[in-house]
Order: structure tokens, then C-alpha cells, then sequence
């Protein structure tokens, strides 16, 4: 959603952004191009991604700087780096198209891949431990919990059943086995869990909520905020905390309802189909 990105951070060339989740700087070049005097920085806590993001924006020089820091600690990493308050701050959630496509990473069940999941190799949770080691009961609570997965219980049995899992097909098998289907089946029957563990490994949802506590302060009056989602719990956090700040005095909602792709985007990225962006206003 690059177009309906920029057209609602309505980027002014002498002004202060941050990407919170640089990935792999798409949206970055694309706000760094519309600059003349101004200044971006990306943050991200993938230092696989950072290195490569780097290299892609370098082209800016010192109009452009690169942060490895998760988004939680927008506030204080702009305090480190003594920038002003921001005139607009991007966060595209979740898990980036690069590192689902690397199996390496055991973000996909397209592939064998080892059961990581990290974004950060410095955490230590990883898929792994929770695949194999945590108890079948704290295994279904997660998977309801985090994914909304109905089949939880009878998903966790089978896990348990069939350990040690080796790789991220074998999960994905071992969960397609067992796994009802609900109504017509657009997805693979393993995203539901494999979205759970992720969460879980990345500690997604406090980082998220973390972010949107602090990111009022970072930005200036007039500043435009734009947050993309893509799944229900996530939007659900940006949507309360987008209206908690309206009534509490610190933010107007500009999208009254949530901006989805349009449907060329979605049969040219189908990635792109669940994504749902919100904008704010610092007042």
C-alpha cells in the first residue's frame, strides 16, 4: 500500500519522519525521495535487514539514518539522536515479505526451515522451545489466544504426539493433519500457528502496545501517524489506541474507517490482501 501510504502521510520535504519498521526499506526510500532538506530514520531489530536497508539507502547520504532498535523505543531513540519531534511516523506491522522468503529464518511453512522465528538474534525464545518443550495445555492457550485458532486444543495434542518436530514442514504437516476446516479455506490450514508462535517468540503485541503509548510524544502537533496491520488483534490495538488519544486530546482519527488495498494490489501481491492502515493526527 506505498501509494496510500504516502498519500496519508502527506510527506513535507523539509520535514522530520520515522519508519518504525524499516524492513527492507520499501516505504523508507519512497518518504527518503520526497525529501529535500528533511530527515528520516528507520528503525528496525532485524540486523539482517538493517545491513541490506543500508546498503539500499545509502544513495540519501546523512538525509537518511538507520537505527537497530525494536519500535517500542521510538521515543528514546529519538532523544538519543537529539532530532526534533517528527512530522510523520510509519509502523508496518508484523513479519516483512523478506523474511518470509528466507527459509533460514522459519517464518514459512513453504519450506523445511529450522523452527526460529526470532526477529532478533539476540532473543532468546525461539519457536523451537515453545513447539517442543512447553506443555500441551500452555501450547492450545497459546494458539487460542494469540491466533484465534479453534482447533487449538486438538492442534496442541498432535504437537505434543509428534515431537520432537524437526523443521517448520514438519510442524505445518503435523497441523494440517489434524486441523478441521472451517468454511471455504482460502489459507494454509498451518497459519494460524504459525502467526501464534511468531507472536509469541517476538513478543509482538507488547511491543506493539509499548509503540503506541510512546509514539505521541516523539511527534509534532500537525504530525501525521500511519499504521499498517494485518491481523485482527494488531488493528484492534491501533484502532483503540488511535481513539483513547482522540478522547483523551492528543490525536484526531483521520481514516474514519480502515483503508484497505485495492483489488489490483491484491492480485498483483496477494501478501497485501489483509493489510489495514489507519492514520492519526497529533493535535
Amino acid at each position: 500500500m506505498l501509494r496510500e501510504v504516502l498519500e496519508w502521510l502527506r510527506v513535507k520535504p523539509n520535514g522530520t519522519y520515522i519508519d518504525a519498521t524499516l524492513g527492507a526499506a520499501g516505504h523508507t526510500e519512497a518518504i527518503a525521495r520526497n525529501l529535500t532538506s528533511g530527515r528520516l530514520i528507520g528503525l528496525d531489530r532485524d540486523a539482517r535487514a538493517l545491513a541490506m536497508a543500508r546498503e539500499r539507502l545509502k544513495i540519501f547520504g546523512t538525509k537518511v539514518t538507520v537505527v537497530e532498535a525494536a519500535f517500542s523505543r521510538i521515543a528514546e531513540v529519538a532523544r538519543e539522536l537529539g532530532i526534533p519531534p517528527a512530522d510523520g511516523v510509519l509502523a508496518d506491522l508484523g513479519v516483512s515479505s523478506m523474511q518470509l522468503d528466507q527459509a533460514a529464518r522459519g517464518f514459512s511453512f513453504r519450506e523445511a526451515g529450522p523452527l526460529d522465528m526470532r526477529m532478533s538474534a539476540e532473543d532468546e525464545l525461539t519457536a523451537e522451545e515453545i513447539v517442543n518443550r512447553w506443555p500441551e495445555r500452555e501450547l492450545a492457550d497459546l494458539l487460542y489466544r494469540e491466533a484465534d485458532e479453534h482447533d487449538s486444543r486438538r492442534i496442541a495434542r498432535a504437537i505434543v504426539r509428534a515431537r520432537p518436530i524437526r523443521d517448520t514442514a514438519h510442524l505445518a504437516t503435523t497441523v494440517a493433519g489434524v486441523r478441521r476446516q472451517w468454511g471455504r479455506q482460502r489459507l494454509h490450514p498451518a497459519t494460524k500457528t504459525f502467526l501464534a508462535l511468531r507472536i509469541a517468540v517476538n513478543r509482538e503485541l507488547e511491543e506493539l502496545e509499548q509503540f503506541l503509548s510512546r509514539t505521541p510524544a516523539a511527534m509534532n502537533p500537525g504530525g501525521r501517524w500511519v499504521v499498517l496491520s494485518y491481523h485482527s488483534r494488531e488493528d484492534r490495538l491501533v484502532k483503540r489506541a488511535f481513539h483513547d488519544g482522540e478522547r483523551a486530546g492528543t490525536l484526531s482519527v483521520l481514516t474514519k474507517h480502515v483503508i484497505q488495498p485495492t483489488r489490483e494490489e491484491m492480485a498483483r501481491n496477494p501478501r497485501s490482501r489483509s493489510a489495514k492502515l489507519r492514520c492519526a493526527q497529533r493535535v
